[in-house]
């Protein structure tokens, strides 16, 4: 997806072609996340924002009795550690450009499904994590958090991926009436790094279309 993205970009923008520089780094690996920083850096040259949103499910990790000490320690490095290692060395390039970090929890912060407690764990994480970082990078960095629930991201995964189609009951079950779409995540990353949100930090906001707020009994 990040290759289709660069092609179309580079097509649509013939002034300014390098807008956009694609790594692949281990975000729960130190010495990478810190050459990652240190290649952007000195290509760039400055630091405005940091989205902490890399993430593996697996897709969830089966019953507690089973769930091995590798697979939780894989869900947690990638999902909570990597944040702290990225926000950790992009932290002195943010607070010379007063940049933000903005982190991708989840709605499984608050509730959850069975069988999901290497995730729930991670995005909980993130959710503490979050508001950590706001009180001891403040002034200089606002830190905040984007929760998301059922987001369909087809559209941004690639011609590569192929999920099942969406069902009627998938969208009539949201108070508002239809499965999320990765614009509606963007957009709130967008509002959280720019200068309208000035006044928010420390925040983890929930996009997920009313469901953490709907009481589902069973009739």
């Amino acid at each position: 997806a990040l290759a289709e993205l660069e092609q179309e970009l580079n097509a649509t923008t013939s002034s300014d072609a390098n807008r956009l520089e694609t790594l692949v780094a281990d975000v729960a690996n130190e010495s990478s996340v810190a050459d990652a920083v240190a290649r952007l850096t000195a290509k760039w040259g400055r630091l405005d924002l940091l989205v902490n949103n890399a993430g593996i499910a697996d897709p969830f990790n089966g019953p507690i009795e089973s769930l091995s000490l590798e697979d939780w320690n894989r869900v947690i490095g990638v999902n909570l550690t990597g944040y702290f290692l990225c926000s950790k060395h992009c932290t002195p390039w943010l607070r010379d450009a007063r940049g933000a970090i903005v982190n991708m929890a989840s709605s499984r912060a608050y509730q959850s499904e069975a069988e999901t407690e290497a995730y729930a764990a991670s995005k909980g994480g993130i959710v503490a994590l979050t508001h950590a970082l706001s009180v001891s990078l403040g002034p200089a960095i606002r830190v905040n958090a984007v929760a998301p629930g059922w987001i369909d991201v087809r559209d941004e995964q690639g011609e590569s991926d192929s999920p099942p189609a969406l069902r009627d009951i998938d969208h009539e079950q949201h108070p508002v009436g239809r499965v999320g779409r990765g614009h509606d995540i963007a957009a709130l990353v967008a509002f959280l790094a720019g200068p309208e949100s000035g006044f928010i930090t420390g925040q983890t906001l929930v996009a997920d279309g009313g469901m953490t707020r709907k009481m589902i009994y069973a009739h």
